[in-house]
C-alpha cells in the first residue's frame, strides 16, 4: 500500500505545472526520479516500524483496492491537468501542441526508467546484505580513497581539457574579420586563434563598421594583463572615439548574445563600441557552482581599466555595462550601491539574472526577466518561499508556487531554459541592448 501511494505521489509531483514546455523524454526522466525518491522515503517508516515492532501490519485486501483506486484516479487527474497546462503554455509560446503520442511516450519511458532504477537499487541492497554492512563500509572506504585521490582529480582535469579544447576549436563557418575595428583582424593586437569559439563569434557579428573587442582566456596570461590588453585594443580599434562604450560581461562559457549586440547597435545608431573579457570556458552552470567569483572579478578588472583610461580623455565616451545570466550576476557585483554605479557608469542592463530581483533603488539600471525563465526563479530559497518576480515581465502563464515542488519543477526546467522560443524562458531579444537607460536622472 505504501508503494502504491509513493508511486502515485511521485508521479503527481513530477506532473505539477512547470514554467516551460517539456518533451516526453524530459518528463519521463523527471517522473522516474521523483517516483524513485518517493519510494525511498516511503520505505523509511516501514524500516522504523519493523525495527521497533518486529513486523509491519498487513493491510486488508479491501484497503489495498481502495488505495489503488484512489491513487489511480489521482494519477489520471494529474495527467489530465498536466496535459491542459502544457497546452496552455504551448499556446502562449506558439509551440506545437502535444498529442496522445506525447503522453504514451512519457508513460512508457517513465515506467521503464523506474523499473530499471528500482531493480538496480534492490540488487545493490541484496549485495550489501550478503557481504555485510561493516565489510561493505570498509570496501567503500578502500575504493573511495583512490577515487578521491586519483579518479576525481583526473575527471576534473579531463573536463577542463575538454572545455578548453571545445573553446579553442574554430567554427568552420566563421571567417577572420578584415575590418580594423575588430579583434582578431590583421591589425589587431589579439591573435584570431586566441579568441576562442565564442570570441570569434563575437567579433564577426554586426555591421562592418562596428567596433568589437574581445579578449579570450588565451589572449594574455592573467586577468590584469587581459584587462590591460582590452584597453589597448579598444584604443587601437577606435573604441574610445565612439560616443558610447558598452562593457559586455559574458556568460560562463564566454558567450555574448548576438541579439544583444544587435540591440546595442540599434540603441546607439552604430556610434558605439562593445568590449568583452572572457573569464571561463566552462558551461555557465559549472562556473556558477564552482567559480562564480570569476565573473565579478573579471567585470571589476575591465571596468576599472577602462575608467582609468577614459579619465585622461578630454571627451570620453559614455560608459555602459551589460550582462546576461551569470554575466549579469558578475556585472551587478561591481558596484557597492546605486550611488556608486551612477557615478561610475552611465547605465547598466541585466538580462536573466539568476535568482531574479530588481534594480537597486535610484540606479540607472534596466532589468530584463521573463516570468517563464527558470534561471530567474531558481534559488535555494524557492524550497520554502515564492520567487521575487517584481522586476519580471509576464510572458506566459505562471504556475502556482508550492513549497519543495516549485523548487523541483524549476530545477527540471533549467535544462530546457535555452530551448524555449525567443522572448520566453532564458532567451531574450534585441531589447537586451535597446532597453539600456540613458544617462539622465534614474
Amino acid at each position: 500500500m505504501a508503494t502504491t501511494l509513493a508511486v502515485g505521489a511521485g508521479t503527481a509531483v513530477s506532473l505539477a505545472p512547470g514554467l516551460l514546455p517539456r518533451t516526453a523524454a524530459a518528463q519521463a526522466v523527471l517522473t522516474a526520479v521523483t517516483v524513485v525518491v518517493a519510494l525511498g522515503i516511503a520505505r523509511l517508516p516501514r524500516l522504523v516500524i519493523r525495527y521497533f515492532a518486529g513486523r509491519v501490519p498487513a493491510a486488508t485486501p479491501r484497503a489495498r483496492r481502495l488505495v489503488f483506486a484512489a491513487t489511480a484516479a489521482g494519477v489520471l487527474g494529474a495527467v489530465v491537468h498536466a496535459a491542459r497546462w502544457q497546452h496552455t503554455l504551448r499556446s502562449a509560446m506558439v509551440v506545437a501542441p502535444t498529442g496522445p503520442g506525447h503522453w504514451v511516450g512519457w508513460a512508457v519511458g517513465a515506467t521503464l526508467l523506474t523499473v530499471v532504477t528500482v531493480a538496480v537499487v534492490r540488487g545493490c541492497g541484496r549485495l550489501l546484505r550478503r557481504i555485510g554492512w561493516s565489510r561493505a563500509l570498509v570496501m567503500t572506504v578502500v575504493a573511495g580513497l583512490p577515487m578521491a585521490l586519483f579518479a576525481v582529480p583526473a575527471a576534473v582535469g579531463w573536463g577542463d581539457r575538454t572545455y578548453a579544447a571545445a573553446n579553442a576549436a574554430a567554427d568552420p563557418g566563421l571567417v577572420r574579420p578584415v575590418a580594423v575595428t575588430r579583434s582578431g583582424s590583421a591589425e589587431s593586437m589579439v591573435n584570431w586563434s586566441t579568441l576562442g569559439r565564442e570570441g570569434q563569434r563575437f567579433v564577426t557579428a554586426g555591421p562592418p563598421g562596428a567596433v568589437r573587442v574581445y579578449i579570450g582566456l588565451r589572449s594574455a596570461p592573467d586577468l590584469v594583463a587581459r584587462a590591460a590588453l582590452a584597453v589597448r585594443e579598444l584604443d587601437r580599434a577606435g573604441g574610445f572615439d565612439r560616443s558610447d562604450l558598452v562593457i559586455a560581461v559574458p556568460t560562463g562559457s564566454g558567450w555574448v548574445d548576438a541579439r544583444a549586440l544587435h540591440g546595442v547597435d540599434t540603441r546607439f545608431g552604430g556610434d558605439v563600441a562593445v568590449v568583452a573579457l572572457q573569464y571561463s570556458n566552462t558551461p555557465s552552470w559549472a562556473t556558477f557552482v564552482f567559480g562564480r567569483d570569476a565573473a565579478a572579478a573579471s567585470a571589476r578588472a575591465l571596468v576599472t581599466a577602462v575608467e582609468q583610461h577614459i579619465a585622461m580623455m578630454p571627451d570620453p565616451p559614455r560608459l555602459h555595462l551589460y550582462g546576461q545570466s551569470l554575466g549579469a550576476l558578475g556585472g551587478s557585483a561591481v558596484f557597492a550601491g546605486a550611488a556608486e554605479q551612477n557615478r561610475r557608469v552611465c547605465s547598466a542592463l541585466w538580462a536573466g539574472m539568476p535568482g531574479g530581483g530588481g534594480p537597486a533603488p535610484g540606479a540607472r539600471t534596466a532589468v530584463l526577466a521573463n516570468t517563464s525563465d527558470p534561471v530567474v526563479h531558481w534559488s535555494l530559497d524557492l524550497l520554502w518561499r515564492p520567487p521575487d518576480l517584481t522586476a519580471a515581465r509576464p510572458d506566459a502563464p505562471l504556475p502556482p508556487w508550492l513549497p519543495v515542488v516549485g523548487f523541483l519543477q524549476t530545477t527540471a526546467d533549467l535544462l530546457g531554459a535555452l530551448g524555449a522560443p525567443p522572448g520566453h524562458g532564458h532567451r531574450y531579444d534585441t531589447d537586451q541592448g535597446t532597453a539600456l537607460p540613458g544617462c539622465g536622472p534614474a
